[in-house]
């Protein structure tokens, strides 16, 4: 039940957790951006891509844990569905996860009472609907929204419909999984008692995940920034790759996380930067 992840760079480590019905490939115009700064621990979630038969069902739980098991101690970014998971995986297991970020994703999908920025729950039954009749076509349309809004939405919607199956056919019963995470989950009690910086980047244009939802995330946070991209939709990194790894590597460079060095998440409240010993825990290393 171990995942296949793909290492590709050089530097300091960085694991990439992609969204619903994607792979890690979608990441490739921002793996190109940040593999002469970056080791990049490129994965493919659990039913996903090379990982589509690894056994390990589509939760939160099992899926941060078999990511915590197959990549080193490292920052996480998660973008959109791989947010929610890394999220998770930073509430569960800080002392692995020195520093987040999060893509267009925040703790919550769905609106609720408290929660007025959120999708309307129907959007993703309307998928759920859609995924027993035709998933092609259901994917299609998900991949419409994703691309909506960019200044340049056409070689968005063109990059995100040539990377869904160039890692094989998704399993659909992994796909309404996904949907059930994104409509069920509620993480927005772990933002208070996060024990690392995170980093919160949004594009203006995002049709599926409210910008301002994402800044209410921040808001709750305990250190946490925003960082907006101006042109760009739910998929910053396709159009917009230099914009979004200058901000990864600027809030990782002031979080601390530099080559052979891991931040204590313990420090984090109090605003200090002190460092571990790189020989605290490599388990890279070790394995």
């Amino acid at each position: 039940m171990s995942l296949r992840v793909d290492v590709v760079g050089s530097g300091p480590p960085l694991v990439l957790l992609h969204g619903w019905a994607m792979h890690g490939g979608i990441f490739a115009p921002l793996v190109q951006a940040l593999r002469e700064h970056r080791t990049l621990h490129v994965v493919d979630l659990p039913g996903h891509g090379h990982n589509r038969d690894c056994g390990v069902p589509l939760t939160l739980d099992a899926c941060a844990n078999a990511v915590v098991d197959a990549v080193p101690d490292a920052p996480w970014c998660g973008w959109s569905l791989g947010g929610l998971i890394a999220l998770h995986a930073a509430a569960t297991q800080p002392r692995r996860i020195p520093a987040l970020a999060m893509m267009c994703a925040t703790p919550k999908f769905v609106v609720a009472d408290d929660w007025p920025l959120g999708m309307q729950a129907d959007v993703f039954r309307g998928f759920a609907d859609g995924l027993r009749s035709d998933w092609r076509m259901t994917i299609d349309r998900f991949i419409a929204l994703e691309a909506f809004g960019s200044d340049h939405m056409r070689d968005e919607l063109r990059m995100l419909r040539d990377a869904v199956l160039a890692h094989g056919e998704p399993a659909t019963h992994v796909l309404a999984e996904g949907l059930q995470v994104l409509e069920h989950s509620d993480l927005r009690d772990a933002l208070p008692a996060l024990r690392m910086p995170s980093l919160w980047i949004g594009g203006r244009r995002d049709r599926l995940v409210d910008p301002r939802a994402i800044q209410a995330s921040v808001a709750l946070a305990s250190d946490a920034r925003y960082v907006q991209i101006e042109h760009a939709g739910h998929a910053p990194f396709l159009t917009h790759a230099d914009e979004v790894a200058e901000a990864l590597l600027d809030f990782l460079a002031a979080s601390g996380c530099h080559p052979g060095e891991r931040r204590d998440p313990a420090l984090a409240l109090s605003g200090k930067s002190e460092l571990l010993d790189p020989g605290v825990r490599r388990d890279d290393e070790q394995r």
